[in-house]
C-alpha cells in the first residue's frame, strides 16, 4: 500500500480516536485525491459520517464502496456500524465476526512496526468493541466478555486497556464463576493501570473527629443506583459527618434533586483520573466510597490513586474491585455472613451491616404509581409469571426452571419484558432460545421496554428472579408494586442480592436454597391465588415499614460502620 495513503489512514484513525470526525473528513479528501479507485477515502468519509450521526450519507457511501469493492474492510466495518446503531443484530453480529477473523489473520502476517498493522488495529478495536455491545444486547454476555478481554489485550494505552478489562470483569458476573476465579481475574486489573497511590503519611489519626465522607460515582442521575442514594445524602448525622459528592457522569433532573441536598457537590466529568484524585485529596476526605465498581463509567482509576486514606466500594457493584487501594467492601449478613468462606472472593475486607447493605428510596428518581391491590390472576383466571430483568441475566438453566414452573401451573403465562424485546432481531433471538429449550411460545409474551414499566407490574402475579446475577432494583420495584419475587440464595454476594432484599423486605419465605425448591416455591404460589392476592394487597405497606426502606436505621448502621473502619485506620 502507498506510503502516503498509509499515513493519511493512520492520521484518520487518530482523529477517530480523538472523536474528531472533521479531521477524519479532511484525511478522507486527501485519500480521495491520492487514489479514488481504492475507495479508502470514501470509507473514511463514511466512517466519519457514521460518528457524526449522518446515517444517510454513511449508507450511500457504503453502498457505493461495496458495489465496487465488496470485500473492502473499512467499508464493511461501517456497514456493521450502521446495523449496530439501528439495532439490526441479525446483520451486525455475523458481519462483525467476519471482520474480526479477517483482520486478525491479516495482522498476524504483519510486523507490528508495519504502518498497515496500526490501521488494522484500529479496525479490529472498533469491531471488537461493537461486537461486545452487540453480543451483550443479544443476551450473550459470555461472548461479550470474550471480545472485551481480546480488545483489552489488543490495546497499548494503559487506561484504555484497563477500561476494556474492567468491562470484561463486569460481564463475567452474568454467568457462574468460582470465588477463586473471580478474585484472580479482578486482581489482574490493577497492574494494567500502572498508578502509584498517595501515601497519606501526614493524616492525623483522630478516632472521634467529625468525618468527611465522599461518594464517588458516574450515576448521580436517572440510574438504578439513584434509587438508593437518598438516605446517604439526606439522612446522615450532620453533627458527626460532612458529605461530599463527586460526580463523573452526565447530569439530568435527578442530578438537580440530588444537588439540592445539604452536601458539598463536585463536578468531575471530563477530568482525568489523576486530576480527579488530586481534587478529592484537596478536600481532605477521610472515607471515600465508590458506588460504581466495574460498571459503565467506572471510577476505579480514580480510586487507584487512593485520594482518601480509607476507601470502600459497594451498592452499585456486586463483586470485588481487585484494587489494593480499596480497603472495604460494603455487604450484609445475608449476602456475606460472618465467618463464611464466601468473603475469600474479595480482595477487600468486608464491612457487614446487620440488616441490608442498601436502602430502597425511589423518590428522587420518579413518582411511583399506586400498586395494583388485586392480583391479575383474580380477573384473568390464570397465573402470570414475569421477568423485567435485563435478559442478559437469563441463562438457559434459568429458562429450563421457568419451563418447569409453567409445566406445573395449569394455563399459566410468562411475560418477558426488556430492551431485547424492543427490536425485531432481539425478539427473534429470545424466541429461538425459548423454542430450543422446549418452551411453548404461545404461553410467553415478549414486551418491549417502556417508560411505564412499573405500571405493567399490575399485569404480573409472581416475578421470577434471575441467577447467578440477581435483580437488584428490579426486585425492589416489583415488591413495591405488590408483586412477590421468588429468588435463589446463591453462592456469591451478587447471587444473594435477591435473598438480602427479600429477607429485609420481610418476605424471607420467598428465598430458596436450590433449583428444585425454586421451582417448587413458584409452583406452590402459582397454585395458590388467594395467597398471591394477599401479597398484592399487603406488600407495599409492609415494605414501607421494613428494614429495606428504613432510612434512619440504615444510616445509623452504616455510620456506625464508618466510625468503626475509621477507628481501625487510626489504631493500626
Amino acid at each position: 500500500m502507498n506510503h502516503d495513503v498509509l499515513n493519511w489512514l493512520s492520521l484518520a484513525d487518530k482523529f477517530a480516536a480523538d472523536g474528531d470526525p472533521k479531521g477524519m473528513r479532511a484525511c478522507a479528501r486527501e485519500l480521495w485525491e491520492l487514489d479514488a479507485e481504492s475507495m479508502d477515502g470514501a470509507a473514511v468519509m463514511a466512517e466519519a459520517a457514521l460518528y457524526s450521526g449522518e446515517r444517510e450519507e454513511a449508507q450511500t457511501l457504503v453502498e457505493e464502496i461495496l458495489a465496487r469493492k465488496p470485500k473492502h474492510l473499512r467499508g464493511r466495518l461501517v456497514k456493521a456500524g450502521l446495523a449496530a446503531v439501528e439495532f439490526r443484530l441479525d446483520e451486525e453480529l455475523p458481519l462483525l465476526h467476519e471482520i474480526v477473523a479477517e483482520t486478525e489473520r491479516k495482522r498476524q502476517a504483519l510486523d507490528p512496526d508495519d504502518a498497515y498493522y496500526g490501521v488494522l488495529q484500529h479496525i479490529l478495536d472498533k469491531a471488537r468493541g461493537w461486537l461486545a455491545d452487540g453480543e451483550y444486547l443479544a443476551a450473550a454476555p459470555d461472548k461479550a466478555a470474550a471480545e472485551l478481554l481480546a480488545r483489552s489485550e489488543l490495546m497499548d494505552e494503559p487506561l484504555a486497556k484497563a477500561d476494556s478489562y474492567s468491562k470484561y470483569l463486569f460481564m463475567r458476573n452474568y454467568r457462574n464463576q468460582s470465588l477463586q476465579e473471580s478474585r484472580q481475574a479482578a486482581e489482574q486489573y490493577e497492574p494494567l493501570l500502572g498508578i502509584t497511590a498517595y501515601a497519606h503519611d501526614d493524616v492525623k489519626k483522630l478516632p472521634g473527629k467529625k468525618l468527611r465522607i465522599g461518594y464517588l460515582s458516574p450515576d448521580f442521575r436517572e440510574h438504578a443506583v439513584a434509587s438508593f442514594l437518598e438516605p446517604l445524602l439526606k439522612y446522615y448525622d450532620d453533627k458527626r459527618f460532612s458529605i461530599y459528592c463527586y460526580s463523573t457522569g452526565r447530569t439530568d433532573e435527578v442530578t438537580r434533586k440530588l444537588r439540592a441536598c445539604h452536601v458539598h457537590w463536585r463536578e468531575l466529568r471530563g477530568r482525568s483520573p489523576r486530576t480527579a484524585a488530586r481534587l478529592i485529596a484537596e478536600d481532605k476526605i477521610d472515607i471515600l466510597v465508590d458506588l460504581s465498581g466495574h460498571t459503565q463509567g467506572s471510577c476505579l482509576p480514580i480510586m487507584a490513586y487512593r485520594p482518601a486514606p480509607v476507601q470502600m466500594a459497594g451498592i452499585g457493584y456486586m463483586n470485588t474491585t481487585g484494587l489494593s487501594a480499596v480497603d472495604y467492601f460494603l455487604s450484609d449478613e445475608v449476602c456475606l455472613p460472618t465467618g463464611e468462606a464466601t468473603a475469600a472472593g474479595f480482595t477487600e475486607k468486608i464491612l457487614r451491616l446487620p440488616h441490608s447493605h442498601l436502602c430502597y428510596a425511589p423518590g428522587f428518581v420518579r413518582e411511583i404509581p399506586a400498586a395494583g391491590m388485586e392480583a391479575p390472576c383474580m380477573r384473568n383466571g390464570y397465573m402470570t409469571f414475569g421477568s423485567f430483568n435485563n435478559f442478559a441475566k437469563v441463562t438457559d438453566e434459568t429458562l429450563l426452571l421457568w419451563r418447569g414452573i409453567l409445566d406445573q401451573v395449569k394455563d399459566s403465562r410468562l411475560v418477558i419484558k426488556g430492551k431485547i424485546c424492543s427490536i425485531p432481531s432481539g425478539q427473534a433471538i429470545v424466541k429461538d432460545r425459548l423454542t430450543r429449550l422446549g418452551i411453548s411460545l404461545g404461553r410467553v409474551e415478549l414486551r418491549p421496554y417502556s417508560p411505564d414499566y412499573l405500571e405493567q407490574y399490575r399485569d404480573i402475579d409472581i416475578a421470577l428472579d434471575t441467577m447467578p446475577y440477581n435483580g437488584g432494583l428490579t426486585t425492589c420495584e416489583a415488591l413495591y408494586m405488590g408483586v412477590p419475587v421468588v429468588s435463589i440464595r446463591g453462592r456469591s454476594h451478587g447471587a444473594r442480592f435477591g435473598a438480602s432484599i427479600l429477607t429485609n423486605a420481610g418476605v424471607k419465605e420467598l428465598v430458596v436454597e436450590n433449583d428444585i425448591n425454586y421451582v417448587r416455591r413458584a409452583v406452590q404460589l402459582g397454585n395458590a391465588p388467594e395467597l398471591v392476592g394477599a401479597y398484592h394487597s399487603g406488600l407495599r405497606a409492609n415494605l414501607l415499614k421494613s428494614p429495606l426502606m428504613d432510612r434512619k436505621n440504615y444510616m445509623n448502621e452504616l455510620e456506625t460502620g464508618y466510625c468503626q473502619i475509621w477507628e481501625n485506620f487510626c489504631t493500626n
